[in-house]
């Protein structure tokens, strides 16, 4: 519980069962199996896979574990084995590209809504701006710096935030992720707006220091625009910062 798999209500699966019988008998080709099938019921109970992966690291660092240590172990995505990454991230995405047919304004990495999607708000905005004469939204970007970290540990890093952001933003704001490193809020402007950027600052510095596989990804940059003065500056804007 301690290095990974923080619900214990989901431990009871038949998939944890075979993937802990596969290892300890080190039977390479029905771990491999079981991985793919507890990926793919990780997806289905809902967790992304950023939490996937930890849970999938406490299960090998707990295996690493040298004989008479402490007992306390450090997860690490970036130290699964290869192999175990691949059939767990199958499984996984298996589900969530089926998934993915049904819920095209969603990112399953995330939970956040994608780009085309934000694209479609804002045009949904302008033209409401257009129809009463006034505008009353504004955009908040988080950015973060993820040049020191690499592999999963971005992802995980992209999640922490979606977490962060979707806790903040809980009132029907639309909530995007436009890239890699960047999340964008479409809102609109009212007297909780200051207060609710300083508590996503606050919390998502403190998600992110929580896991020290992310903390490389320095200060979190959250800054407020205005609305552009046309639908199409709007969209170049959100494209550049995307990248």
């Amino acid at each position: 519980m301690a290095a990974g798999w923080a619900f214990p209500a989901d431990w009871p699966l038949a998939e944890v069962d075979d993937v802990c019988r596969a290892v300890l008998e080190e039977d390479e080709d029905a771990a491999d199996a079981a991985l793919y099938r507890l990926g793919a019921a990780r997806a289905e109970a809902g967790a992304e896979l950023g939490e996937t992966l930890l849970d999938l690291a406490a299960l090998h660092a707990v295996l690493a574990e040298p004989p008479g240590s402490t007992g306390i172990v450090s997860p690490s995505a970036d130290a699964i084995p290869a192999p175990m990454l691949r059939s767990t991230a199958l499984g996984w995405g298996e589900v969530m590209s089926t998934r993915a047919s049904t819920c095209a304004a969603e990112d399953p990495l995330t939970g956040l809504a994608t780009c085309a999607y934000l694209r479609t708000r804002l045009r949904e905005v302008y033209g409401e701006a257009r129809a009463t004469g006034r505008r009353e939204h504004v955009l908040v970007f988080v950015g973060l710096d993820l040049t020191r970290t690499s592999g999963w540990s971005r992802v995980v890093a992209m999640t922490l935030l979606a977490d962060a952001l979707k806790e903040v933003f809980d009132g029907g704001e639309t909530v995007a992720s436009i890239g890699s490193s960047v999340a964008c809020v479409l809102l609109r402007r009212d007297r909780h707006l200051a207060r609710a950027v300083g508590n996503l600052r606050v919390l998502t510095a403190d998600r992110l220091a929580v896991d020290p596989h992310v903390a490389p990804t320095g200060p979190v940059e959250v800054w407020l625009e205005e609305l552009p003065p046309t639908c199409e500056d709007a969209l170049a804007l959100i494209a550049g910062l995307g990248r």
